[in-house]
């Protein structure tokens, strides 16, 4: 898809993007953007809630399943991903993924505020270089999209693409069955990979359930077609969202919310730029500007999660000590 300008039928597009001409409404973009910045604050909060349910739950000998705050967390993640939904059909998922740092530092803000969890100078400045890193990483990742069903199925049936899914699947399973067991309790990164790895699949499944509804319940002879992927996208969405409800609650339970969700939001959207570039072909776009923008992204990125873990187990002191002599 070249970046200039096509027009014709009231619509112009730019960067891959369809985009209603002016005085013809408002812009659908305009409009997953505002709905991607209030699905944030309402991702950022879910975290919090669950992990204040948890707690309470604990505290009182019972089962977080029957705790009222948790179940608020959890109602948060149900609108939160419906929110993403509509986001990532109205506007391109690289407009869209950026947005969920303000989930991240909101989150952050809460749980000061709620758990109680504190971030010393390394948690902060590492919660603000992942976040940094993510949205540079993002910009300057490729942004050419699938624009109907039969381009995506295509795509989906691309050899290169079906080989990183197998893939994903066989690290999923070992994280799952036999990783997880062993050390999920006593290392946040086996979790975070688990819930990373299955942004593989809800992202696309997501835009591809937009691009397949119109001909799933439309009439003509390739409806059925439709709908056959229609119900395959739906059930890889389904079990990707639940699976990561799981793991996230396993998470919650051993280690701060504050260090999850960062930790979390970059893997994830790094999973999600991998994935949509393998399934789009979208590599050979890139410019030797954004290759270069991409490699200080993910240096940062890196730097920034490094900063996370060692804040964990580092003691910043501001005075000197009293007592010492020159």
């Amino acid at each position: 898809m070249s970046a200039g300008c096509r027009c014709g039928s009231g619509k112009r597009e730019v960067n891959g993007t369809a985009v209603m001409a002016s005085g013809s409404g408002f812009p659908p973009v305009y409009l997953g953007i505002a709905i991607a910045v209030i699905s944030s604050f309402i991702n950022g909060s879910t975290f919090v809630l669950q992990k204040k349910g948890i707690l309470r739950s604990r505290h009182k000998g019972r089962a977080y399943l029957t705790d009222a705050v948790w179940w608020s967390g959890t109602l948060c993640m149900i609108v939160g991903q419906v929110g993403n939904f509509l986001a990532y059909n109205a506007a391109p998922a690289v407009v869209v993924a950026p947005l969920g740092a303000l989930g991240v530092l909101f989150g952050a803000v809460l749980a000061s505020w709620i758990l109680n969890e504190h971030l010393n100078i390394l948690g902060k400045l590492g919660s603000v270089l992942c976040c940094c890193g993510s949205v540079v990483l993002i910009i300057h990742a490729p942004k050419a999209e699938a624009t109907s069903r039969l381009e995506l199925e295509k795509r989906l049936l691309d050899p290169v693409f079906v080989t990183y899914a197998l893939t994903v699947v066989l690290l999923l399973l070992v994280l799952i069955v036999w990783v997880a067991p062993a050390r999920g309790t006593s290392n946040i990164m086996v979790y975070v990979a688990i819930c990373s790895l299955l942004g593989s699949f809800t992202v696309p499944s997501s835009k591809g359930l937009g691009l397949v509804v119109p001909d799933a319940f439309g009439e003509g002879p390739s409806s059925g077609r439709a709908r056959v992927l229609f119900l395959g996208l739906l059930g890889t969405l389904a079990i990707s969202i639940l699976t990561q409800f799981f793991f996230i609650n396993k998470a919650l339970e051993r280690f701060s919310s504050n260090i999850f969700e960062a930790i979390y939001y970059v893997t994830f959207t790094s999973t999600v730029i991998f994935a949509s570039a393998l399934l789009f072909k979208e590599w050979t776009t890139l410019t030797v500007t954004d290759s270069l923008a991409m490699l200080c992204g993910l240096t940062t990125v890196c730097v920034g999660v490094i900063l996370l873990r060692i804040s964990q187990e580092a003691l910043i002191m501001w005075k000197k000590k009293e007592g010492k002599s020159e």
